[in-house]
């Protein structure tokens, strides 16, 4: 249900001042004057994740990042995007992309549904790199100066950025400045550097964030070290920032803005009632449980629960596993049962079963770990090709990969130069398409034209022809022209 929610203040026009005790009101206190922040998180932070993080202290929430193009032209893309209910305000909608115009187009067809915009220059995955936004524009000062510049005049609501670090304080500071500059009016820092990702992540540093904080203005939220309440309070502490983010500490714990470290199976059920009011897709109800029971599934007696949750679409299955984990783990959570403590199988302060941090190792424990494989296997006597050129640990994965290239050497690429993005959009193409387009483009394209692509396996036309037949079967009247023109 898409709603307008008639109880939100009317935000101000961008360039309209407004005069509170002698100074400018700022985008901040509009919001409410939001602590607790959710993070735009692709696939995470939809409409029943959101509203089960309100439930419990998150003042403000962010919507999935969305990709600008896509949004302007799927109709049912952005209808799936724009899910909202009354309860879901405040709310900022995130949107990444390269063009102002076609951002501006993406935000003007948001903006009544939402009390700000925020553009993704934060973006370290290597989709971003391929399609050219997020965290890889940050090199392009004039094109991002443009991008802000053009929402900023064209919208009603004002315009957010979100963004990583340089690894100069200085040119942080400066960046911000510019951003600020061209029209944003509240910067979310992310302390990181955008090679700070996957096992290089490692800390992300508030002292950036402190100077951005002292240069600007505008309202700054803070991101990244934010695994607990306590840090909550301490980021806001060392670095003057009005609001603190959230993104995997919120995706371990929803209850993490109250400080509070429930049985994993209590918020998994709360969500679940929440998603058969507010429907979501499989893909993210999945992703939330395994990381809500995260510890507990890493345990060898639950591999049959993991392989079930991983296996399966439906709710009849997540509830199973949801109630399964319940009926093994209560009795120890109310003290009936005394739980051992099994180093060999976990490390962790709180018992497995409780919502908890997922603590990375830092980049030199990887590092390490990474080495000592390195000399193990030598030792072993394994061929040498399991090992880069530098000595480095070869994946499996990758080691198929670069066999197979070398079975068929002077077999070109299966997408030729200069054509490795979808004809649709600028996201990479599928490697096996036949129509040289990415999964969703694909998709929408043989829904529209009674295609099958069996390199993305979207059979639109042999599932209607069977829809059809079936049909014939049972001896009802049919039509392919209602089966074809039939909305999901």
């Amino acid at each position: 249900m898409v709603s307008k929610n008639e109880d939100i203040a009317d935000v101000p026009l961008n360039h309209e001042v407004l005069e509170c005790k002698g100074r400018r009101e700022d985008l901040w206190e509009k919001l409410g004057r939001p602590r607790n922040i959710v993070a735009p998180m692709v696939d995470a932070s939809e409409l029943a994740w959101r509203l089960l993080s309100r439930r419990h202290n998150s003042h403000l929430c962010y919507t999935p990042m969305y990709h600008a193009q896509v949004f302007c032209r799927d109709s049912k893309y952005r209808k799936d995007a724009l899910a909202s209910c009354p309860e879901d305000r405040p709310l900022i909608v995130q949107f990444c992309g390269n063009d102002p115009i076609t951002l501006l187009e993406a935000a003007q067809l948001a903006e009544p549904f939402c009390d700000a915009i925020d553009i993704n220059i934060g973006c370290p995955q290597a989709i971003a790199k391929r399609g050219h936004y997020g965290a890889f524009l940050q090199d392009d000062w004039e094109l991002l100066n443009k991008i802000v510049k053009t929402l900023s005049e064209g919208l009603k609501i004002p315009v957010t950025c979100k963004l990583r670090v340089f690894p100069e304080i200085e040119k942080t500071v400066a960046y911000a400045k510019m951003l600020e500059s061209s029209g944003a009016k509240l910067l979310t820092v992310h302390g990181r550097t955008r090679e700070q990702k996957g096992p290089m992540t490692g800390l992300a540093s508030w002292e950036h964030i402190k100077a951005v904080r002292e240069a600007v203005k505008i309202p700054v939220f803070a991101n990244g070290n934010i695994q607990c309440l306590q840090d909550v309070d301490r980021c806001i502490s060392e670095t003057g920032v009005q609001g603190v983010m959230s993104a995997e500490g919120n995706l371990f714990n929803p209850l993490i803005f109250e400080g509070s470290y429930p049985p994993s199976w209590e918020p998994a059920e709360e969500y679940l009632n929440l998603v058969e009011k507010y429907p979501a897709s499989p893909a993210f109800i999945r992703g939330h449980l395994f990381k809500l029971f995260q510890h507990t599934l890493c345990l060898p007696e639950n591999s049959e629960e993991r392989s079930i949750l991983a296996g399966n679409s439906n709710m009849e299955n997540f509830r199973a596993v949801v109630l399964k984990m319940k009926e093994r783990y209560l009795p120890y959570h109310e003290g009936e049962i005394v739980w051992q403590s099994k180093p060999e199988d976990y490390n962790l302060v709180l018992p497995p079963w409780l919502c908890q941090p997922y603590v990375r190792d830092s980049p030199e424990d990887h590092m390490s770990k990474v080495e000592a494989k390195r000399i193990e296997i030598e030792n072993m006597g394994v061929k040498r090709d399991y090992l880069d050129d530098e000595g480095n640990l070869v994946s499996r994965k990758k080691m198929k990969k670069l066999r197979r290239i070398a079975r068929r050497p002077h077999r070109g690429p299966s997408v030729k130069k200069g054509s490795d993005l979808c004809t649709s959009c600028p996201n990479p193409v599928g490697m096996k398409c036949e129509y040289k387009m990415c999964r969703q483009c694909c998709r929408n394209k043989c829904y529209n034209d009674n295609l099958d692509c069996l390199g993305h396996r979207n059979l639109t036309k042999t599932r209607r022809k069977m829809a059809v037949e079936f049909k014939k079967q049972r001896g009802e009247e049919y039509s392919t022209e209602k089966i074809i023109n039939t909305d999901d």
